[in-house]
């Protein structure tokens, strides 16, 4: 197959479609991509909602975009199949427009406006402008798909009923760089402290006021070292709870290039621990890449991370600081046990986390999907 990989994504800030990308072409189809990455992050986003007079500056930044991927992609030709990236909300409808009736349109839509509108605070309830507009975004993104590209069961079990039929499950997985950095790791871990690294924007989903708690627990052991990468929402929150440890290293962000080998220099890396509700149906990227670079995993015991890493991590109950840091301690204390499961975690990501077998449920949902929209079916 002949794919574009179309839209405003940033593989660097959102890894997962760079993922897609290189498993299709370790699949061995072609991948144009028509890309023009909106100069925007997540957090950017969201304070544009909370901050509504803002919003002009996304349409511009939006159209410039637009007007870019709209030129290039006369230029890429003809394609059988259009990937559209992670946090495509917007660009699947120019996509549509833009592409012939009877070119699949895939879309990742490995998060949902309202979903996120949600975890961080954004909205509460069900009801109020802000929720209808999270709600009227993800519609129109599920209409203009003729497959719909989630990470979870759960997450394809929250797509609406006339977007379900189009749904499949993909994991998130890892790029090649990340399985590149764990064949790096020494053979025999030098002897020293246990060393634990966080990745992460400090969002809910995150839960880093419990891992803040932990490290508090864990200020007077010094078998234990910490990384904490990156900046967000609960931050401030987090190093203050954590501010008595001084083997607390904090890192406000690493570059995509240089993150699978920070990670992989670690012997344990941690998930996600919140209690929100989007928090118990995701499995983050952070999971995916740690287990990679052969690093321990430690995340919260939840459905979909419990089904997609089986005995091969070890999980705590979502928000109890205590069991993490009885987890962390048990790993220090037992090396045997610390090295089975970076053994384990490895083994299971080379088997299922790697991009070629990701993309193996997309390709054949796309051979066998009807290349129109019921939605689009119904208005033509």
């Amino acid at each position: 197959m002949r794919w574009l990989a179309f839209g405003t994504y940033d593989v660097h800030r959102h890894p997962r479609v760079g993922v897609l990308i290189e498993g299709l072409r370790a699949a061995g189809d072609e991948v144009v991509e028509v890309n023009v990455p909106l100069e925007l992050d997540t957090a950017g986003r969201v304070a544009m909602l909370r901050q509504p007079w803002r919003l002009p500056k996304l349409a511009w930044l939006l159209a410039r975009c637009w007007t870019l991927l709209a030129v290039r992609s006369r230029r890429a030709g003809a394609a059988d199949a259009v990937l559209v990236g992670y946090l495509g909300h917007f660009d699947v409808r120019l996509a549509r427009r833009l592409f012939r009736s009877r070119t699949p349109i895939v879309l990742d839509h490995l998060v949902s406006a309202a979903g996120t509108a949600r975890d961080r605070s954004l909205t509460a309830g069900g009801g109020g402008l802000k929720s209808k507009l999270m709600r009227w975004i993800d519609r129109g993104a599920l209409r203009s798909a003729d497959v719909v590209v989630v990470d979870t069961d759960e997450h394809l079990a929250a797509l609406p009923a006339d977007a379900a039929p189009r749904g499949v499950v993909a994991l998130v997985g890892a790029g090649q760089q990340w399985f590149a950095a764990g064949a790096a790791r020494p053979a025999t871990r030098p002897d020293g402290p246990l060393k634990v690294v966080f990745v992460g924007l400090f969002t809910p989903l995150h839960g880093t006021e419990y891992l803040g708690a932990a490290l508090a627990d864990l200020a007077a052991d010094d078998r234990i070292e910490v990384t904490m990468v990156g900046k967000g929402q609960d931050y401030d929150a987090c190093r203050a709870a954590a501010a008595a440890n001084p083997r607390v290293t904090w890192v406000d962000w690493v570059t995509a290039a240089e993150l699978p080998a920070l990670v992989a220099a670690h012997d344990v890396s941690l998930g996600i621990f919140g209690t929100t509700e989007k928090a118990q149906n995701v499995v983050p990227t952070k999971v995916f890449q740690g287990a990679a670079a052969a690093c321990a995993i430690v995340t919260s015991d939840t459905a979909p991370q419990r089904r997609t890493l089986g005995d091969d991590a070890l999980f705590v109950p979502p928000g109890d600081a205590p069991a993490l840091t009885a987890t962390l301690r048990a790993l220090a204390d037992d090396p045997a046990l610390l090295a089975a499961y970076q053994r384990k975690a490895a083994a299971r990501a080379a088997a299922e986390f790697a991009a070629a077998t990701v993309v193996e449920p997309i390709r054949a949902k796309v051979a066998r999907t009807s290349p129109i929209p019921p939605a689009m079916q119904e208005t033509r």
